[in-house]
């Protein structure tokens, strides 16, 4: 989107988006995970990647079930009671989960994991195929998963013990209108399970689904998460928004690709700035300006301008990465599961995790090229 944003330099804890090992948790569970669930994290993690991928992705609307499915009883106190429920979610693919992770891991992000064949996994794919010299496809298979278990062999998903700061919120619901949403003290998450899934790179559908009858609220819960990637040590000295694709790429001082994002980058009203940029400023938790007399195609322009909290369900997110064209920056994301699927106003949208990844490892001056049509064959040598 193209905001204009006022930004404030609160620091985003790591944990809010940096899944923690599960070593490092000391407390045991209050309520123990069920051993069907336990039972469901053993097969995923010792899944194979069997059912060939069709040479088009899949409309994503296929994935739900006829309104057959039985009705849900009510959410858990402070749970959305709009959530998707496992009665009427189709299986995911496990193998397909543990290349996601695995892929999320090595940072070449599938945007949210959620078990499912998309555009996003397909372009992470073939963005791992081209960095390893391996054919590109953007197909998934099983040689994948065995390269990719090769350089990392850790498990796809783990327990996990929902602590108290997990729970506590506060969790609101959050309206579309903007004037509305200028009300809020902070633009929060609207339950548990969704700040859960976010910080663990799930899809909420997902973690519904591995853990079912589960109250997300509640403290000392044991549950099963994706075990998706932190920190990305290697520092980016120069990066790559790619409209035509929907991706960001992030290469070293020795023009390696060392991550890759999918990406919602303008729209045809409010295209990016193609050319030469750098990164003015990055800002974790931003709070976020509206004025409809710079940006008219977004919001209701009755409204005047207003100031929205900070909060990973603003308009931009957990994290704005200022650039040199004025008011245009890459920024997180409200709805991690429509990044690379609807359009922006300009600006570059990542998934929240992804974006506070990139955020913690540019600097500024670091210089961002945004074009039309991939740059893959001019950064030949960032392939290893």
């Amino acid at each position: 989107m193209k905001f204009i944003a006022v930004v404030t330099p609160l620091v985003l804890l790591a944990a809010a988006c940096s899944p923690p090992a599960a070593d490092t948790q000391s407390s045991a569970p209050v309520v123990q995970m069920a051993e069907a669930t336990r039972a469901e994290m053993d097969r995923v993690n010792a899944s194979r990647f069997t059912t060939p991928m069709p040479a088009q992705a899949p409309d994503p609307t296929e994935r739900l079930q006829p309104a057959a499915a039985p009705t849900p009883a009510p959410p858990p106190a402070g749970e959305s009671p709009t959530a998707t429920t496992p009665a009427s979610t189709v299986s995911y693919d496990a193998g397909l989960v543990r290349i996601q992770v695995l892929l999320d891991r090595a940072h070449f992000s599938p945007g949210v994991i959620d078990g499912y064949d998309g555009e996003n996994v397909r372009k992470a794919v073939s963005a791992y195929q081209h960095a390893n010299n391996l054919p590109v496809n953007g197909l998934a298979d099983d040689a994948l998963l065995t390269r990719l278990e090769q350089a990392d062999s850790s498990p796809a998903l783990v327990a996990y013990v929902l602590t108290s700061e997990d729970v506590s919120g506060p969790f609101v619901d959050v309206p579309q209108d903007l004037e509305a949403m200028s009300r809020l003290e902070r633009v929060g998450y609207e339950s548990a399970a969704e700040a859960i899934a976010e910080k663990f790179h799930m899809d909420e559908d997902l973690l519904r689904t591995l853990n079912p009858s589960v109250d997300f609220a509640t403290a000392g819960t044991e549950i099963v998460v994706a075990n998706g990637g932190g920190e990305l040590s290697a520092t980016v000295a120069s990066v790559q928004v790619d409209i035509d694709e929907g991706a960001v790429r992030a290469f070293d001082a020795s023009n390696q690709l060392v991550a890759y994002y999918p990406a919602t980058i303008g729209s045809g009203d409010a295209p990016a700035p193609v050319g030469e940029h750098t990164v003015r400023g990055v800002a974790f938790d931003p709070t976020y300006r509206y004025d409809p007399a710079r940006l008219p195609t977004f919001g209701r322009r009755s409204h005047g301008a207003v100031d929205i909290a900070a909060g990973p369900n603003n308009p931009v997110g957990a994290v704005w990465i200022a650039l040199s064209a004025e008011t245009y920056g890459i920024h997180g994301a409200a709805n991690p599961a429509q990044v690379s699927k609807t359009q922006s106003h300009g600006c570059i949208r990542l998934t929240n995790w992804d974006a506070t990844e990139l955020g913690r490892a540019v600097s500024v001056g670091v210089p961002v090229t945004i074009q039309e049509g991939s740059g893959l064959a001019a950064r030949e040598s960032g392939r290893g």
